[in-house]
């Protein structure tokens, strides 16, 4: 096992200020606590967490140095009505460093995770945090690399479980973590112009798009086919009366 190196990861021609842990409760919850000390664009990474945690306050868990566990502390520019795109953003990133990296096809299960085949390998959880500057954002990755063991309850994967290589005993997590850095920062300059070319490579690595799905929405459970996404990432849901409904933010999101 080849520990994090925040030497490696740290790159000049990139904003972030790279900090590895060794352990942490949540690197989520370290960085909303030190947000108000921190410079914008502060990455932790850790090797182990302890009470790691996805929607819903669900247990994100991971073993010692074998996965990808980190968070961003970021201040965008835009109006905060557009700052749940970065999410998606975030998604679409992850997507294309692992493609980059990897010979492998990641989908995006909207609203906040990507998948490998029908199993979750990587989740997203952006909260909001006050501080005397303003607003910031704290937007926590996990990504399974190297794990291999899943409980069947999770429906989860890694990325070398889906690589399934003999000659490849572990993928370098240094090198694909500064390839996340480098896509995020990439898709990041979308948030508020050309958003709807993210969209675009959204939408053609949508894992939901002609599914039938349910899903638990503010308005109760609902079901329906997902027909495609709007400009801002939302789901497009045709329902079985034929109506259609644009469903912005849901939980439980499960194909029917």
């Amino acid at each position: 096992m080849i520990p994090l190196d925040a030497s490696a990861l740290n790159d000049d021609t990139l904003p972030w200020h790279v900090t590895v842990l060794d352990e942490v409760a949540s690197t989520s919850d370290w960085l909303k606590q030190k947000a108000a000390t921190l410079p914008v664009n502060t990455v932790v990474f850790t090797e182990s967490q302890t009470a790691g945690r996805g929607r819903r306050d669900n247990r994100w868990i991971a073993p010692r140095g074998k996965d990808l566990m980190f968070s961003l502390l970021l201040k965008p520019a835009p109006p905060m009505e557009k700052w749940p795109r970065l999410t998606t953003l975030a998604a679409l990133a992850i997507c294309k460093a692992i493609e980059a990296e990897l010979p492998l096809q990641p989908r995006i299960k909207w609203p906040n995770d990507v998948y490998l085949s029908d199993r979750k390998v990587s989740g997203l959880l952006a909260e909001t945090v006050s501080t005397q500057d303003g607003m910031r954002i704290v937007l926590g990755i996990g990504l399974n690399v190297n794990a291999l063991d899943f409980p069947p309850e999770l429906n989860a994967t890694s990325l070398l479980r889906a690589v399934a290589s003999p000659v490849m005993p572990e993928i370098d997590r240094n090198a694909l973590a500064s390839r996340l850095l480098d896509s995020l920062h990439a898709e990041f300059q979308h948030l508020e112009s050309d958003f709807s070319a993210a969209i675009s490579e959204v939408r053609e690595r949508s894992w939901l798009i002609g599914r039938q799905i349910r899903a638990r929405a503010p308005q109760g459970e609902i079901f329906g086919r997902v027909l495609d996404l709007n400009e801002e990432g939302h789901l497009i849901l045709e329902f079985p009366d034929g109506s259609t409904h644009t469903l912005t933010s849901a939980d439980e999101v499960r194909q029917a």
